[in-house]
């Protein structure tokens, strides 16, 4: 009796730690959309292994990150700004990095101040660094006229194809000056930078209803954003359709056969359906990307999605795993629900238990933190991280989401948490955020705790999110003003959390629906500035 009691209470322990520990590895092993705020995102993953996100900075620049994961954007540097005089000093638009001939290059869209003057950009880089210094390489001609490059035309979304040993570029364009009905036009290109040929209309733009704005057929077809696929002996691009500022937009596909030439037209068989569009939960997917796992076993889709259904241009980014289909077309699928949990990409690095953090920002950067929010609302001014702050150059849209950042793969479970943070505008939340699980953007879109000030209330407050909801734990009244800095703690052993302001406790709860997770900041339509970072383990 006793033997067989010992046995089946090892049984049970023993499936007890597997379940534990399957579910306390779940988050590490997963994500949750929408990973960053912005559109027309571009991923470009290096035979050094790294991915290099190319994003425009304002209208007004263009930041190259790097990182080793699809799921974190990594470390920022901003590589151009738009000059103060010329063609290209406003509205820089779906940028593009790419590796070509030895070297990297920059597609960007620009214009003087009007959107009638839209042309296509490129830069070199100086080096073999993708973050480092790039040379203003001009304007493609992207017209009708090669031999004199006169009358250069509208083009935006370019990027290159390369194909049957011969370099192409494929972008959107107007077909007259002023027109404003963008088709997906190629050219031969001599070099990276120099068109060879006359550009030639790929396919219409509204064979479809699908493919014109609004779905409506009394309205212009709409094609942009092309994208290349190469599976089996097929070249696939796959592009936007309909309008970028509606819940319609979608994604469409033409594909050609290894060896024809591109520059036929008859050559390119459009689908006649959409190859990836929004539901009733996720509205205009489109503007995507293509990459690889880490490991690369894996193919993922990167793409930008409305944050609701009314007309404009506030996205959001998210990654999603795709396949093939039988005839070697991809399939994407459907787009998962805001809030659902999905499997890394293969071979992501896993974050691991640390035991002690200090940041000063000294330096200058925020290279150890991944941020979750509106990408021109973080910075870091008099080595201070900001929050929420407005860049001041540039332009910084009003997509607030609770900006946050954490401290990049470290997790947290027991531990002592400093640091100081002065609300300089706003007077809403802004304090400590501490065993979090899938952080995404959005204002409750972690799960795990918060604790921090409220000076237009004279409030600390602690509370939990589970993903979507706020839950307020505790809440005391002290004596709080904007524009004064405080020493923020947080102790947590097990179920026990304390919480100080100015080494004073204000706030002790039990609280055990999340045990371990990610340490960070975090602001509610505030700007905040945290300094003089701690944590160490208990």
């Amino acid at each position: 009796m006793k033997h067989n009691f010992l046995h089946k209470f090892a049984v049970f322990a023993f499936t007890l730690f597997i379940s534990f520990n399957i579910f306390a590895d779940d988050f590490r092993k997963t994500f949750v959309n929408p990973i960053y705020e912005g559109a027309d995102p571009f991923v470009y993953k290096h035979t050094d292994g790294f991915y290099y996100f190319c994003q425009s900075e304002g209208d007004k620049g263009i930041a190259i990150w790097k990182s080793r994961k699809l799921t974190d954007k990594g470390v920022k540097r901003v590589v151009w700004k738009a000059p103060d005089t010329g063609w290209n000093t406003s509205e820089v638009w779906a940028p593009e990095l790419h590796y070509l001939q030895g070297k990297w290059y920059i597609y960007y869209a620009a214009d003087s101040g009007k959107n009638i003057d839209h042309r296509t950009g490129v830069l070199r880089s100086k080096t073999q660094d993708p973050q480092g210094e790039y040379e203003d390489m001009g304007v493609v001609y992207t017209g009708d006229e090669i031999e004199t490059k006169k009358n250069n035309r509208w083009a935006i979304d370019a990027t290159p194809l390369e194909m049957n040993g011969k370099l192409y570029l494929i972008w959107s364009g107007w077909k007259g000056y002023d027109d404003d009905i963008q088709s997906l036009y190629i050219a031969e290109m001599k070099n990276p930078w120099t068109a060879a040929t006359n550009r030639v209309k790929m396919a219409e733009n509204d064979t479809y209803v699908w493919e014109r704005v609004s779905n409506d057929p009394q309205k212009k077809g709409l094609n942009e954003g092309a994208q290349i696929l190469k599976n089996k002996d097929k070249i696939y691009v796959i592009y936007s359709c309909s309008g970028s500022w509606e819940p319609t937009y979608k994604l469409a596909q033409l594909s050609i056969k290894k060896g024809q030439d591109p520059m036929n037209p008859d050559n390119w068989k459009k689908k006649d359906k959409p190859v990836f569009q929004g539901t009733d939960e996720v509205y205009g997917t489109g503007h995507c990307c293509f990459t690889k796992s880490p490991d690369d076993t894996e193919d993922w889709m990167m793409y930008h999605s409305k944050i609701s259904k009314r007309h404009g241009w506030q996205r959001n980014v998210r990654i999603e795993k795709f396949g093939w289909n039988p005839d070697g077309s991809p399939d994407f699928g459907k787009p998962t629900p805001p809030g659902t949990v999905l499997r890394k990409p293969s071979g992501e690095i896993m974050p691991e238990l640390a035991s002690h953090f200090t940041d000063s920002f000294s330096s200058g950067r925020w290279d150890n933190w991944v941020y979750y929010g509106y990408n021109r609302f973080i910075a870091v001014r008099s080595e201070k991280l900001v929050l929420g702050i407005n860049p001041g150059w540039g332009i910084a849209n009003n997509y607030r989401s609770g900006e946050k950042a954490v401290m990049r793969d470290m997790l947290w479970d027991d531990f002592v948490y400093y640091a100081k943070v002065k609300v300089v505008k706003g007077g809403r939340d802004a304090g400590l955020i501490f065993r979090v699980n899938h952080p995404a953007v959005g204002y409750d879109a972690m799960k795990g705790y918060f604790a921090g000030i409220i000076p237009q209330n004279n409030m600390a407050i602690l509370g939990r999110m589970d993903g979507k909801n706020w839950q307020e734990l505790a809440r005391k009244k002290i004596s709080l003003k904007q524009g004064e800095n405080y020493h923020l703690k947080v102790m947590a052993k097990g179920e026990d959390i304390k919480f100080f302001v100015n080494n004073e406790k204000q706030i002790e709860v039990k609280d055990s629906d999340y045990s371990s997770g990610f340490a960070g900041v975090r602001v509610i339509d505030s700007e905040a500035e945290f300094d003089n970072i701690k944590i160490r383990k208990r």
